[in-house]
């Protein structure tokens, strides 16, 4: 299933996809740019200025072939969905763009870019989680329904909003690419936060694996190293890869001579929820609201 069908008709119900936009709609209709004011609630902060020039390029050759959302806010308008189109046909130099006009209620605003940039994946982890907890806090919604919204599992909300715990510096590193999201779930099983940013600047700049951060952040960060950390066998890494990418948690597998354990990590009780559904498969609702320490 693709990301369009998953997330609905949201945006098919308002713009037409490329695969559609010869389909008349009769609504469609050139705007001048400066009349064109752009989301306040645009989830989108950090903008590739490379991929913005390419988009440029295409736009100044074929035009901007599919239009752009806006609503209408007293003589002038306000960008929808479309910031990027919005921004590259500015630089190419035209004075209108093609757009389609649709009366969108406040509530639909943020909604509609998360589900355009989440489509588009233009998005850092960063901005997809600050635009989804702005999502729930204006439309007073769980982490549930707004998945449903979205076209997201309850789980994959919730890994994302967990990147918020960690400190503007971490974020910033995410945000860059300095670290990716898996770096950044196995640092949050890391509870001091000192340990926690100078495991984060180690990964960075030992340039170590997904796998090597979580291990390392299992024993606590560099300030618990106190001796040589035993070496699984690649096979034992693979699997605990495997399933800490699975449950979107830092998991240990320590096999004995007879059986073994798996370790399972979580940073609070919605991480033990979330957990907890994705391995019992149903709601978390029969055990202490409180996991005692």
């Amino acid at each position: 299933m693709t990301l369009r069908k998953r997330l609905g008709r949201g945006l098919d119900a308002l713009i037409p996809s490329p695969e559609t936009a010869d389909v008349p709609t009769g609504s469609v209709r050139d705007v001048p740019l400066k009349k064109i004011d752009l989301n306040p609630k645009q989830p989108r902060v950090n903008i590739d200025t490379e991929e913005l020039d390419k988009l440029a390029d295409s736009i100044r050759s074929s035009g901007v072939i599919q239009p752009v959302l806006l609503r209408p806010s007293g003589e002038m308008y306000e960008l929808v969905v479309g910031e990027r189109r919005i921004r590259a046909a500015r630089k190419a130099g035209l004075d209108a763009v093609p757009a389609i006009v649709r009366d969108v209620p406040d509530d639909k605003m943020l909604e509609l870019a998360l589900v355009e940039n989440l489509h588009r994946s233009d998005l850092d982890p960063i901005e997809k989680a600050r635009g989804i907890r702005r999502m729930i806090a204006e439309l007073e919604l769980t982490q549930e329904e707004a998945g449903r919204r979205l076209g997201l599992q309850r789980s994959t909300v919730a890994n994302a909003l967990r990147l918020l715990e960690l400190s503007e510096e971490i974020q910033q590193m995410v945000s860059r690419g300095t670290l990716s999201a898996g770096h950044a779930r196995a640092l949050l099983s890391v509870q001091d936060r000192e340990r926690r940013a100078g495991l984060a600047r180690r990964i960075v700049e030992k340039e170590l694996s997904v796998r090597k951060a979580e291990r390392l952040a299992a024993n606590g960060g560099p300030a618990h190293r106190a001796g040589r950390i035993h070496q699984p066998s690649p096979n034992i890494v693979q699997l605990e890869h495997r399933l800490s990418e699975a449950l979107g948690a830092t998991v240990e597998v320590k096999p004995k001579r007879k059986g073994g354990k798996v370790v399972i990590h979580f940073t609070d009780n919605d991480d033990f929820e979330r957990l907890y559904e994705l391995i019992a498969g149903r709601s978390a609702i029969d055990y202490p609201r409180r996991i005692p320490a």
